[in-house]
């Protein structure tokens, strides 16, 4: 074969050039690769080419009124999984709709991953219909954000976005994509590993660290445990609740950490804080050993740092580095995530220190100051109908909330046992949340009953999303706590503004139960504790989703409460 020719054998084959697709078509693709089970979201102009490609690929998109709904929801629907959210909008108002979900997904470590729609490339910059500059508008509150330039890079941004999302500490990540990008073909490739050399959070904790908290748990005598909603995330439910049967340490749950360990347990003292128990507070105020799992010290939980946990010991384990002595100094701190460090502590050779007396001295504490209110036998009285709620669940319903008074109700009335069950804003405190997050609950809960307690000022800031739970046939049951005010804006007026109640009462609220029959689903009106019985009986057994407006006392204030500017032991309202 002198000439230069292979044998026919040897004679390669052309290789088959590979298929290039859109980059809309590009999403859809990698939200399967990913095993994406619903989309929430809102169409609009810059997002056809994406709405184009969703449709009939399988993927169920949930259509909400508004995007801040949709975001919403995906945050309830996270919160409950433990999956990312994942929210498509269009640009300019499309994109800033969603802006207070990413910074209450931020504050609260949600795992998000959120498209949204761009002017074309070409015009970007140049104030374009519908233009927005997305980027800057929510890097402060995302965990990361990209804009797509080159659609062959598209998949791998986002295979990196569900990684970030979803990894160390949780919270909402944003791809902004141009409409060119969209409509442009490129090739399509998810088979990279992620590479991020400056993304590596620490998952299993310093050994060393581990044993130092080993030791001073046999040294302390006053040490109590406060477990934030990082126990939840990591899924650490069970090593806590093994953790401290072991050491028999009593507990105290953020706002956001209930459910973590069971509220029905002899060693939970009840949530602390602001409007936290007596117990809870002051254990964190006595102790000798704070053992801080997944919490940030947020202001509403510490008070007056000055006061919180002042004669303590402090550790603190958490998966975020940044937490760690932010607010209240460390003098053990601990990187890595709950249960991994749970597991590290459980395999030490864990000794309890002399703490029979401070066991006592906390069950003591919890017995004579439990939360309280005056059953004056008139009307309903809002703790009454959390207790009623919970006592016609089982305690085993998800409960969503909106922000304010009601919200403090649920947390302290309401007994969680469970993890994945307790769905509401904390550090952001956003109103309207409670109903678009039973949306996004009940679609991730499927065979759970949902249970939206609100307040009838939150409420009627999301209250179209109503439409959503008649068109998909969700079975959320909306409570409504209503007391005509906006009620803990009431409250701080009457007790630090002199009772100058100034734009804070809500005497024209419309017929809630008319509002619920115009969204074709059953509504109630009750008044009293009687008629709250009957109702939520037959409520809570109907397959579909129903709204019951409760009529409370305005007067009703949420107790004990520890002042702005106080120490977390000088709550008052502590005993009737």
């Amino acid at each position: 074969m002198g000439l230069g020719l292979q044998k026919p054998e040897e004679v390669s084959a052309p290789q088959p050039q590979p298929q290039k697709i859109s980059g809309s078509q590009m999403l859809i693709e990698a939200l399967r690769q990913e095993r994406v089970e619903v989309i929430f979201g809102y169409p609009g102009g810059a997002v056809l080419p994406e709405y184009d490609a969703l449709y009939g690929a399988g993927i169920p998109h949930i259509l909400t009124r508004h995007e801040q709904g949709a975001i919403h929801a995906a945050e309830g629907y996270a919160r409950v999984t433990g999956k990312p959210g994942v929210v498509i909008a269009t640009s300019g108002p499309g994109a800033t709709n969603l802006v207070t979900g990413l910074a209450d997904a931020m504050m609260d470590s949600l795992p998000l991953v959120v498209f949204t729609g761009q002017v074309g490339s070409n015009v970007i910059g140049s104030d374009a219909f519908q233009e927005a500059p997305v980027l800057g508008i929510t890097m402060p509150i995302t965990k990361h954000n990209y804009q797509v330039r080159d659609v062959d890079s598209l998949p791998r941004i986002i295979k990196e976005a569900f990684h970030i999302a979803a990894t160390g500490r949780p919270g909402p990540v944003l791809i902004d994509i141009p409409k060119d990008i969209a409509t442009t073909l490129g090739v399509f490739d998810y088979s990279e590993p992620v590479h991020l050399p400056g993304y590596q959070p620490t998952v299993v904790p310093n050994r060393l660290q581990i044993r130092k908290v080993a030791a001073a748990i046999a040294q302390a005598k006053k040490p109590v445990v406060l477990a934030g909603a990082g126990v939840v995330f990591a899924g650490a439910a069970k090593e806590l609740l093994e953790f401290v049967e072991r050491v028999q340490i009593p507990v105290v749950n953020t706002l956001l950490g209930l459910g973590g360990f069971p509220a029905s347990h002899p060693l939970f003292l009840g949530m602390g804080g602001m409007h936290g128990s007596y117990a809870a507070n002051m254990a964190m105020y006595e102790c000798d050993l704070l053992i801080n799992i997944g919490a940030r010290f947020d202001d509403r939980l510490t008070g007056n740092l000055k006061h919180f946990a002042r004669f303590a010991k402090v550790v603190h384990i958490d998966i975020d580095p940044a937490e760690i002595g932010k607010n209240v100094p460390t003098d053990i701190p601990v990187v890595g995530d709950a249960r991994e460090a749970l597991r590290a502590l459980l395999e030490e050779p864990l000794e309890r220190g002399d703490t029979a007396e401070w066991l006592a001295h906390v069950k003591r504490m919890k017995q004579e100051y439990p939360f309280w209110y005056q059953a004056d036998g008139q009307g309903l009285k809002p703790q009454r109908l959390v207790e009623l709620i919970y006592q016609f669940t089982g305690g085993d319903a998800i409960i969503t909330t909106d922000v304010g008074q009601h919200q403090m109700w649920a947390a302290q009335y309401y007994r969680f046992d469970k993890p994945n069950r307790w769905v509401t804003s904390g550090g952001l405190g956003t109103m309207g949340f409670g109903l678009p997050a039973a949306i996004g609950a009940q679609i991730g809960a499927r065979d759970k009953t949902v249970v939206a307690i609100v307040g009838d000022g939150g409420f009627q800031m999301t209250l179209q999303e109503l439409a959503v739970l008649t068109d998909y046939k969700l079975p959320v049951k909306v409570v409504i706590v209503n007391n005509s005010a906006l009620g803990m804006v009431r409250q701080w007026q009457q007790l630090f503004y002199e009772e100058r109640y100034s734009e804070s009462l809500l005497p024209g609220q419309p017929d809630f139960v008319k509002l619920a029959e115009a969204y074709h689903m059953k509504g109630y009106r009750v008044h009293t504790e009687a008629e709250a019985q009957a109702v939520l009986r037959e409520a809570l057994a109907l397959p579909e989703p129903v709204l019951i407006d409760c009529r409370v006392p305005a007067e009703e204030n949420v107790y004990p409460m520890v002042a702005p500017g106080k120490g977390i032991h000088e709550m008052v309202g502590i005993r009737p």
